[in-house]
């Protein structure tokens, strides 16, 4: 395997101290031992444990105490007083927003519908044998949850991008939960992105209470029988909680911080790297961005934009910190960036090289990926169409991320003549007697007459 030009040692490099200089830890793949590279690449720890122990009382007041309990937690955590917890839509005032401000949103809308809209399959109808038809039909869940984070950030794309596909799938009953402004309102980018995709009711709660409040029902919020949606560790909780409670929910998948993964070569300009790196940093603290380097990469220009603009963000400390617990890694080559990525399985993948299209085949596990020098992640997070509620913490090895398919389920048919059940019917008589279930082998003969 061809080594790379820049060659640093296994442990973290030592550079000499730049007065508050923010760096990331740099490590070359040839010289990293498996359980090295995995130590490096490891994520921040969510000890989930713990933060179930206090997510399940909220979670049981709410059950016991409905809409009484959602408003003490709602004023206890996002310092708000409601008076109602949920209403339905139609009964709030119409959102004012900038006209620049609505083009926008309204380009991301018509963009994620379109995609979302193409993701309708047929439904499938097969003969397996003669006279016996198998279908399998698709169906929307009837009734969703969709939770909108807005705690240190107001997010209406992800309204946009969990209820546009709500709609799309035909959920009759939409539930959007976001916590609420302290006047007790909600964001008018937020009602906006959620009036014009079809959402019914708005919940005017966040954190787990909002999460209890769809899966159990409450006076004033309908039961939902799935929630979808990012959130911090209180939500995820909740959630996966709820998930195996007597609420009977599913949920979309489970969740830690935002993450990116950049494979880069000699081609990629640093400051877009950069960028790209921070674009994820600045969601918080316990957020992680990884760059693969391939030979010739300008590293020590990408550590000189990462300091400079790191500094120039609003949300500096938060990005900082983030890096902190992230890194570069110096690959040899093409299979080697590839096989580290796969590993890692990121949320993000922007592939930043000269030939870009030519690493899809290599690539099996990623939440969504970035193809080329023009597609930073931020595109995917608002505006091109796909969906940016995506599996974090190596999760996406095996879950998606939402799609048309979050909102739907499917259901199988079977059809049989009698010349079908003929020709099956003995087959299914056998297997039922090997299993010693005679009811089941009896359903059949006794169709084909060959019992009394």
């Amino acid at each position: 395997m061809k080594r790379p030009h820049h060659v640093m040692s296994a442990a973290a490099t030592d550079v000499p101290a730049i007065e508050q200089s923010i760096r990331l830890k740099t490590y070359n793949a040839e010289t990293l031992s498996a359980q090295e590279l995995r130590q490096f690449l490891a994520r921040p720890r969510i000890d989930f444990t713990s933060i179930l122990q206090k997510v399940e009382p909220i979670v049981n007041a709410v059950r016991d105490r409905g809409d009484e309990a959602v408003k003490e937690y709602t004023a206890m955590f996002d310092k708000a007083d409601t008076q109602n917890v949920c209403v339905p839509i139609e009964s709030l005032p119409a959102a004012q927003l900038d006209k620049a401000t609505q083009t926008a949103f309204d380009v991301a809308y018509n963009n994620v519908r379109r995609f979302h809209e193409a993701q309708h399959t047929e439904s499938i109808s097969l003969e397996t044998m003669p006279g016996v038809t198998c279908r399998r039909l698709t169906r929307a869940i009837e009734s969703v949850g969709l939770y909108v984070p807005g705690g240190t950030a107001v997010l209406p794309s992800s309204a946009i991008m969990l209820s546009v596909p709500a709609a799309v799938a035909g959920c009759s009953t939409i539930v959007l939960a976001t916590p609420p402004r302290p006047d007790g309102s909600i964001s008018p980018e937020v009602l906006y992105c959620a009036r014009k995709a079809g959402v019914t009711h708005i919940c005017l709660a966040g954190g787990a209470q909002a999460v209890a409040a769809m899966a159990w029902g409450t006076a004033t919020c309908p039961k939902v029988d799935k929630i979808l949606g990012p959130g911090n560790q209180y939500v995820t909780a909740a959630k996966m909680l709820l998930s195996n409670s007597e609420a009977m929910i599913s949920m979309d998948m489970p969740a830690g911080p935002s993450e990116v993964l950049v494979i880069a070569d000699a081609s990629a300009k640093p400051a877009h790297i950069a960028a790209d790196l921070l674009s994820q940093a600045e969601h918080g603290p316990d957020s992680q961005v990884v760059l693969l380097a391939l030979p010739d990469t300008d590293l020590q220009a990408v550590q000189a934009e990462v300091d400079r603009q790191c500094k120039a963000l609003p949300r500096s400390e938060a990005a900082s910190s983030a890096l902190s617990h992230s890194c570069i890694v110096q690959v040899a080559d093409k299979e080697q960036a590839a096989r580290i990525s796969n590993l890692y399985a990121p949320e993000h993948l922007i592939v930043n090289t000269s030939d870009a299209e030519s690493w899809l085949p290599q690539l099996q596990h990623a939440g969504s990926i970035f193809l080329g020098p023009w597609t930073p992640e931020s595109v995917g997070d608002y505006a091109s169409g796909t969906n940016h509620v995506l599996p974090t913490y190596g999760y996406a090895r095996m879950y998606s991320g939402v799609s048309l398919d979050s909102f739907q389920k499917k259901v199988t048919v079977q059809c049989l003549t009698e010349e079908g059940l003929r020709l099956l019917g003995p087959s299914v008589a056998h297997m039922a007697n090997v299993e010693g279930l005679e009811a089941h082998k009896r359903a059949v003969t006794l169709r084909l007459g060959l019992e009394q």
